[in-house]
């Protein structure tokens, strides 16, 4: 692979992979058909390598969202658990810079712009939880408002009990269970 952009066979392996979720989890999405969303996809290829990203980081993206007016596709993460390969991370690169000893490898708004995904909102991980129970022994990182942030907190959000929880922490922290959800729409 070349920087952002799949091989044809990788190209042809995601959309099977995409179709077949998409097909196995209808009841996300029940009147989006799959032709639709395979014809823009195959027309941005900046955005197919943006989902390949959170296929291999264990996001397990699908279709959660459209908006007829715009005619955009939302995909978003939709591992039972936050993605694997996206944990042990603190917020943003001005938390991971205020560490003095045991950095770890990224931050949270550092990999989500490499992979050009966005961080889900509190409103848009609340709507996530909608379509299944998502983070039941785990965390995400969601947005946080500049007015926290300034504070040097961040929020991250899990979901236990039936209910999604909203919770803060210093942007410097980070732990195995805690990761972050993305959203791709094109």
């Amino acid at each position: 692979m070349t920087e952002n952009k799949l091989s044809n066979e990788q190209q042809a392996t995601l959309l099977a992979t995409l179709k077949s979720r998409f097909e196995k989890n209808a009841d996300r999405h029940p009147t989006l058909a799959w032709a639709d969303i395979q014809v823009k996809l195959e027309g941005d290829t900046e955005k197919l390598w943006s989902l390949y990203e959170m296929e291999q980081t264990g996001g397990e993206p699908d279709v959660v969202w459209y908006d007829n007016k715009a005619d955009k596709y939302s995909f978003c993460d939709c591992a039972p658990e936050s993605p694997k390969g996206r944990r042990s991370l603190c917020y943003d690169r001005e938390a991971l810079e205020s560490r003095k000893k045991n950095k770890p490898d990224n931050s949270v708004t550092d990999l989500a712009a490499l992979m050009g995904i966005e961080l889900l909102t509190e409103s848009e991980y609340r709507a996530l939880q909608e379509l299944g129970s998502f983070d039941q022994k785990t965390s995400s990182w969601i947005q946080t408002p500049e007015d926290i942030r300034a504070k040097g907190g961040a929020l991250f959000c899990d979901y236990r009990f039936g209910h999604v929880f909203v919770y803060h922490n210093g942007a410097e922290s980070y732990y195995s269970a805690r990761g972050f959800r993305g959203k791709l729409t094109l």
